[in-house]
């Protein structure tokens, strides 16, 4: 039988701007401009999964070995350190051009952390946002 995702990974009721009230100073300023770079990106509304993940759109994905389980289309987490992109897995090494060009942050398998907005590049964030959606018809890469 195909393993479901966990309840958690799913989209909820509670506020965006909720999650975002959570942090202070510049880290909100950042925070606000992820949500309008990302809204603009995907044409959805900011939606809170997982209780601290901001997410816009949906996707459903489905694994060889049967898991399936839902995902914002694109996503970002913001703390009192950092701001967390979710990407697709592997971007590190598939968009070595754009990893070059974006500036100062550390990778994950799935995952861009940026401590400060202002050490990036935007364009070049945004392209990579982009990168990671593809057009929608192309199989979701995730880590697991």
């Amino acid at each position: 039988m195909a393993e479901k995702s966990t309840p958690a990974m799913s989209p909820s009721e509670i506020p965006y701007t909720d999650v975002l009230d959570r942090v202070a100073g510049p880290r909100r300023a950042e925070a606000d401009e992820l949500v309008t770079m990302m809204q603009d990106i995907t044409g959805e509304k900011p939606v809170v999964w997982a209780g601290r993940i901001i997410g816009f759109g949906h996707r459903h994905y489905r694994y060889e070995s049967g898991h399936e389980g839902d995902m914002p289309v694109a996503a970002f987490a913001t703390g009192a350190r950092q701001n967390t992109i979710y990407l697709d897995s592997g971007f590190e090494e598939r968009r070595p051009e754009l990893m070059r060009d974006l500036g100062r942050y550390r990778a994950g398998t799935a995952c861009l952390y940026i401590t400060r907005l202002a050490n990036v590049d935007r364009e070049v964030l945004r392209a990579l946002v982009v990168a990671s959606i593809g057009d929608g018809n192309e199989p979701v890469q995730l880590a697991m």
